[in-house]
């Protein structure tokens, strides 16, 4: 057991749902949502909704946290009797936040170690949520840092968009291919691969099939593994969410917690409407 005081800080990307951010150590800083006219802070003083809403007179784009915004955080975990920061941030591969986040541990005084999970949204998420339970079950401080770091690839993010118009006006491609063969109704699955680049992972015939096909990819996943949990985010797809929901709760009975939650709204920037994704972590 330890009585280190650490807290515990991610970016509003990881999607961490509330039961877990409004916890007294976790902290959050918040991406920018970019309009020609405003700058919104992620989650704070914009919704998923409004993007929705205003995406036919625009498309914004995305932003890093504000300085302003991390230094206010930092002040206030410093100022709350925190010792040490366990940082966790969506990959690098998609977003500059981690290298940020990087750069000011080497400078604070804190001790600050940055977590790259090589995934995005609620997968990003799930390992936050694996660093909160490490911290409150008396980890040691090193012992929680090599935990973390060794886990990274045994969480995994899968998603289906309707379309990948935003993930192209975003820039945020990857290597996905931006072609989907309309004619034939391709959807693609898209994941994180081992430098966190968004990759197709499938492509699938129908909609629906399509999310059939993500609980093939968690069985693959979990294999033969006695320990996991399962997250389940949208973005304007609720209805589909909850049926992929009772599909996964029939198939995996055994998951030791089944996450269900909305995006954010930068995830929603570079989305569109039609979001499910879909995370697993292996605790075994």
């Amino acid at each position: 057991m330890t009585n280190e005081k650490i807290a515990v800080l991610v970016d509003s990307g990881t999607d961490l749902p509330l039961t877990y951010s409004q916890l007294p150590n976790v902290y959050t800083i918040p991406l920018q949502v970019i309009y020609k006219d405003h700058v919104y802070r992620d989650k704070v003083d914009i919704t998923p909704e409004e993007v929705y809403e205003r995406f036919s007179e625009e498309i914004p784009s995305t932003s890093l946290p504000a300085g302003s915004e991390i230094a206010k955080v930092l002040a206030q975990i410093v100022s709350d009797g925190y010792e040490k920061i366990i940082a966790v941030a969506i990959s690098s591969g998609l977003s500059g936040t981690y290298n940020v986040l990087r750069l000011l541990a080497e400078d604070t005084d804190l001790d600050m170690y940055v977590l790259d999970t090589k995934n995005i949204g609620i997968a990003a998420g799930l390992q936050a949520i694996h660093a909160i339970e490490l911290i409150e079950a008396g980890t040691s401080w090193h012992d929680t840092i090599e935990q973390l770091h060794h886990d990274v690839y045994k969480t995994k993010i899968y998603f289906n968009v309707a379309t990948l118009e935003y993930l192209q006006k975003g820039g945020r491609i990857g290597l996905v291919s931006s072609f989907i063969g309309t004619a034939l109704r391709l959807f693609p699955t898209i994941s994180c691969n081992e430098n966190g680049i968004y990759y197709t992972v499938a492509k699938t015939r129908g909609r629906k099939k399509s999310l059939e096909h993500l609980l093939t990819l968690l069985k693959k996943d979990i294999g033969s593994h006695q320990r996991y949990r399962i997250a389940i985010a949208q973005g304007d797809a609720l209805e589909e969410a909850l049926w992929l929901r009772g599909l996964i709760e029939e198939v995996f009975p055994t998951a030791e917690k089944l996450l269900f939650d909305t995006i954010s709204p930068a995830l929603v920037v570079h989305t569109g409407p039609g979001l499910i994704g879909l995370g697993v972590q292996i605790l075994d």
